[in-house]
């Protein structure tokens, strides 16, 4: 299906990897013109050029509103505007008792998990807005409605990001620009990669097994006993973007394989 996006210009954060350039893969194949963040420079040039079509890369640290503002204005400045954000930059962040857990562990993830997305929305949603067309898509999580107590950083900062997606969409919409969120649940990535190797030295044990095991003991709801590929995740994005998707807004769209066992959004 032709997603009609053609010439568009995507700028992905956390895109050096996982999801982030599964997704890009994804939007090359379909005209779109690419802007790349990351804070490795090397590992950033490195997938750009697993990638087919126009890439821009640019390093950029999204916990500093000018790195942000630098970032958009040279993205304009290639491609001419920003029509699509996708901010898959994220950390999980210090896991623990939420009580002991320090000031400073909970605003590291805030800084990241969510205030990188205001920053975003300030730097990308204006120019939108005048021109009358946009899409603005970051990635939450499953965390945001079904928590897990240990990690609470994580949680209150997605579950803020989720919110703010729906504030946003609420007003912007008028303006042809379209919120939303996208919601896996242990996908393959550099970051569930971390979590299973810990998990596998914490239990003695190979890291294939410490996924069977996380499967068995932690998300009895993914049936398929299996870890989600970035690019299954990859695909619903591109749909949320392309101009088919036109009357979706203030939507979180889950990816989890069945993770989440309730009905609640």
């Amino acid at each position: 299906m032709d997603l009609a996006i053609r010439g568009k210009t995507a700028l992905i954060t956390g895109a050096q990897g996982g999801i982030g350039l599964a997704t890009a893969k994804c939007l090359a194949a379909e005209g779109v013109n690419l802007v790349l963040s990351d804070l490795d420079a090397d590992a950033l040039s490195e997938a750009a050029s697993e990638i087919d079509g126009d890439a821009l890369c640019v390093t950029a640290d999204v916990t500093h509103q000018g790195e942000v503002d630098a970032l958009v204005r040279q993205g304009a400045g290639r491609f001419g505007a920003i029509d699509i954000v996708i901010h898959t930059a994220g950390v999980t962040g210090a896991k623990g008792d939420p009580l002991e857990l320090s000031d400073d562990d909970y605003l590291h993830a805030w800084q990241i998990d969510f205030f990188s997305a205001v920053r975003l929305a300030r730097a990308t949603i204006p120019a939108m807005r005048a021109r009358g067309w946009g899409r603005f898509i970051c990635i939450t999580s499953e965390n945001t409605v079904q928590p897990y107590w240990e990690e609470a950083v994580y949680n209150t900062a997605k579950a803020s990001l989720s919110t703010f997606i729906k504030n946003l969409s609420y007003k912007e919409a008028a303006y042809g620009v379209l919120c939303n969120t996208v919601a896996p649940a242990f996908v393959a990535s550099p970051m569930t990669d971390g979590m299973m190797k810990q998990r596998a030295e914490q239990l003695g044990c190979s890291f294939e097994q410490a996924i069977k095991s996380f499967l068995e003991e932690e998300r009895p709801g993914i049936v398929a006993q299996r870890r989600g590929e970035a690019d299954e995740v990859a695909f619903v994005i591109a749909m949320l973007v392309s101009r088919h998707a036109s009357f979706v807004n203030g939507s979180n769209v889950r990816v989890d394989g069945g993770s989440v066992i309730s009905v609640q959004n």
